[in-house]
């Protein structure tokens, strides 16, 4: 593979990131506008931890391109970890997307002589099918780390988490974000933030958080679902002031300590595959 494409794919996984972080109102998270329900991270120790990681994603986009078995990819994966801990001064900002958005790299190197031989564009559906083909078994049967907030809520919910969903070719993503974007699109032209957001809401209306559970248990998910899709329900980003009720929510997740994590790696996810999958 040509550096210069796994390159392009770990610029447009970094893009995608940052985007995430641009992204406001996002309730309970980090974004360039607060830190959310964080006392730990703002938007420079995102922005921090992306530059020290992106360069790893072009390693994943090369080793799938070889071939590589998730231990491989698994290696990639960790060493990125630790230059994220390095650069955040040990805060985990992005571990979750370092999993989900590395496969998703490294499916974009195992398809690319196929489906993006010019680097062009991926189709969506196939990079989701080529994780869940090619790793899927491997990612569920992977060492489980003991005390993410992940297994905890496995632990005490049976939520599957980010392990579930890459293992089943990330469907959140594909049947949820990136139909919700588009129509954020079609409701609000020439902002693509607004359709980032109507993306996440839809993605936090229905999508069993397992970082909410860790923070506020069955009620705390219950109350953030509740509150995404009423604000669905009322018209997304399509209704007056949705920025003043998107706020709202936000400094009510803020107010209960709730941060749906899961959420914000599942969009940044949506927003990887969209930027790939750019047929006309």
């Amino acid at each position: 593979m040509p550096r210069n494409v796994a390159d392009h794919v770990a610029a447009t996984a970094a893009a995608a990131m940052l985007a995430e972080l641009e992204t406001w109102p996002k309730p309970g998270l980090v974004s360039h506008v607060d830190s959310g329900s964080h006392a730990d991270m703002d938007a420079g120790t995102f922005k921090a931890s992306t530059m020290a990681i992106t360069p790893f994603y072009g390693h994943l986009t090369i080793a799938g391109a070889a071939g590589s078995g998730m231990d491989k990819l698994r290696a990639i994966g960790v060493a990125a970890e630790r230059a994220m801990l390095a650069a955040t001064g040990g805060v985990n900002t992005h571990r979750g997307a370092i999993f989900s958005l590395g496969l998703l790299c490294a499916a974009a190197g195992a398809t690319w002589s196929g489906t993006a031989r010019a680097g062009s564009h991926w189709h969506a559906n196939v990079l989701g099918a080529t994780v869940r083909q090619r790793w899927g078994q491997a990612i569920l049967r992977g060492p489980i780390p003991l005390h993410s907030h992940g297994t905890n809520a496995l632990r005490r919910f049976g939520a599957g988490g980010a392990r579930a969903q890459a293992a089943a070719g990330f469907p959140h993503a594909l049947d949820v974000g990136l139909p919700a974007l588009r129509l954020g699109r079609a409701l609000a032209p020439g902002d693509p933030e607004a359709a980032r957001v109507q993306s996440f809401f839809a993605l936090l209306a229905s999508m069993d958080d397992t970082n909410l559970l860790y923070r506020g248990g069955a009620a705390g998910l219950r109350f953030a679902q509740e509150q995404a899709a009423g604000f669905l329900r009322q018209g997304g980003i399509e209704q007056a002031q949705w920025r003043e009720r998107a706020a709202a929510v936000h400094r009510a997740f803020i107010a209960r300590s709730l941060s749906p994590g899961g959420c914000a790696d599942l969009l940044a996810i949506t927003l990887f595959l969209d930027a790939l999958d750019t047929r006309s």
